[in-house]
């Protein structure tokens, strides 16, 4: 059995968990720990508040009785607003805490581009501009190209779960670019796992969505390959367990594996 732990805020869409667990192998189990979430806007300080080193501290114990392998911050909000670094210092902080090899989403974004051999990618984003722009600059520092950038605006984590199928792939098709390889459509607080299959045949190319990244992040740090078509292309490879070498610069970096 390979269990994985992800530290979620508040409750919004995290039953995209128990969905991706009966979709994936028997023998993988998800185990989902829900952190504060006192203010679901989307500001930048908001967020920001989110990933702060106690909150997250304060959900390690839980998974750990789980027997958790991996750790996965599951709050892109909550990390890319840090930078690359900050955000690798936050991981880094959560695997020593816990003992196991811990990421976050926002990283696990860029594991994602690079396993699917994507270099350019477009995002639509549930966030205002600004927000978005902050993804987007983090993706650069990754050494991803964005080709483009679609703010939806939403205000707030609730609002975005409310979202149905038909405004997420409304989403996708604003953010698509000629060029892009791939469409990121970051958000924790999306309900996106019941809907790739139709994304990726609507759009007809790879979608990326928070939740489904999340997964696969927790999962690579456990070194369990993991094969699930209905969860998209980036789980629709009979994928190897990672190498023990990083790829380009090597700043693509979770703490406790490399990509």
């Amino acid at each position: 059995m390979t269990t994985v732990g992800f530290l979620y805020p508040g409750h919004f869409a995290e039953d995209d968990y128990p969905r991706m667990e009966i979709l994936l192998d028997s023998t993988i189990r998800l185990v989902v720990h829900h952190t504060e979430s006192p203010d679901g806007a989307y500001r930048e300080d908001a967020l920001r508040a989110l990933g702060a080193p106690g909150r997250l501290a304060a959900g390690i114990e839980e998974l750990q009785r789980s027997g958790v392998q991996s750790i996965v911050w599951a709050c892109d909000g909550g990390s890319f607003p840090y930078g690359w670094q900050g955000a690798h210092d936050q991981a880094a902080a959560l695997a020593r805490a816990a003992g196991v090899p811990a990421s976050s989403t926002s990283i696990g974004f860029a594991h994602a581009v690079r396993k699917l051999g994507a270099a350019r990618v477009a995002v639509g984003a549930t966030y205002p501009e600004d927000v978005a722009e902050r993804f987007a600059a983090f993706l650069g520092e990754a050494g991803v190209e964005v080709t483009g950038t679609h703010a939806a605006g939403v205000a707030d984590a609730a609002e975005a779960a409310s979202w149905d199928g038909d405004r997420v792939l409304a989403l996708a098709r604003a953010a698509d670019r000629p060029d892009a390889e791939v469409i990121l459509l970051p958000d924790t607080a999306l309900h996106t796992v019941a809907h790739l299959p139709a994304l990726e045949e609507a759009l007809g190319k790879p979608v990326l969505t928070a939740n489904q990244v999340a997964a696969r992040e927790a999962l690579r740090l456990a070194d369990r390959p993991a094969f699930a078509p209905r969860l998209g292309a980036l789980f629709a490879g009979r994928e190897q367990p990672p190498a023990p070498v990083g790829w380009g610069s090597g700043r693509a970096y979770a703490h406790g594996k490399k990509d």
